[in-house]
């Protein structure tokens, strides 16, 4: 882990029928990240994937039914802080996000309360065309007036989230549609957090297919640019009621004590 950071680092995996990935995102994170403690978020998988993250030696937390990613990341940053974690890194089951640069984004946390790891900022050869292209273009430029900072990619999973942010998002972290990505932002920076970026590698899909397609990347402009209209009037009550501290899970202390 970063010479720059010392806490205690939650990674959270939010994870929907990845039984076929997960595992190996499980172990390269667990390489990467030695320190951290990583943490499954089962959404209401109807395969192994809930076997296939603890065989690899996870933390599973699972879901009842599908909530989307913005549910699981709740349940995400509500562990971390009953549990006093000083961090919560969502990395993607998938295997798309590079584990080995979780550091860069601890490293961050120095100086920002959210990272991103930015998919269009100098490094990798990500590309996205067409309508999806524009509504992150836009999306990124009114964010980035928003931040008083230039961010490229406010619409990236791979996010670092510190100890300022982690009671905000676990009360009022959005479940809705794009929430997890456009209207996170929005509550954040309406409560004072400090938001930057890091450049960030995406890798192709470990399993299965992407869902993108020219028609769904038409909706996602209209979708993404509804969302943000109404993150933007939207009134937020960013009251943080206090977390109850609960000792470190059992299957944990088993693995640092190993």
């Amino acid at each position: 882990m970063s010479n720059e950071f010392s806490g205690r680092a939650l990674i959270v995996v939010p994870a929907w029928n990845e039984e076929a990935a997960v595992a190996e995102t499980v172990r390269e994170i667990y390489a990467a990240v030695p320190a951290a403690d990583v943490l499954v978020v089962d959404d209401g998988s109807s395969d192994r994937t809930v076997e296939c993250a603890r065989e690899a030696g996870a933390l599973v937390l699972e879901l009842p039914f599908n909530l989307g990613v913005g549910g699981a990341m709740r349940a995400g940053f509500r562990y971390a802080l009953r549990h006093n974690y000083d961090v919560a890194v969502q990395v993607d089951a998938d295997g798309q996000h590079d584990p080995s640069e979780i550091p860069d984004l601890l490293a961050g946390l120095a100086h920002a309360d959210i990272v991103i790891g930015a998919r269009f900022a100098e490094r990798g050869a990500y590309q996205v065309r067409g309508p999806r292209k524009w509504a992150m273009v836009v999306l990124s430029k009114v964010l980035s007036l928003l931040a008083k900072t230039r961010l490229t990619d406010t619409t990236s999973g791979f996010k670092a989230t510190g100890r300022r942010a982690l009671p905000l998002f676990a009360e009022h972290y959005p479940v809705e549609y794009l929430g997890d990505t456009i209207e996170s932002l929005v509550i954040a920076l309406r409560s004072g957090c400090v938001v930057t970026q890091v450049p960030a590698h995406m890798r192709p899909r470990r399993a299965g297919n992407p869902s993108h397609s020219p028609w769904k990347a038409t909706v996602y402009l209209f979708r993404a640019g509804f969302a943000l209209l109404l993150a933007l009037v939207r009134r937020w009550d960013t009251t943080v009621k206090q977390a109850v501290p609960m000792a470190a899970p059992p299957a944990a202390e088993k693995r640092m004590s190993s």
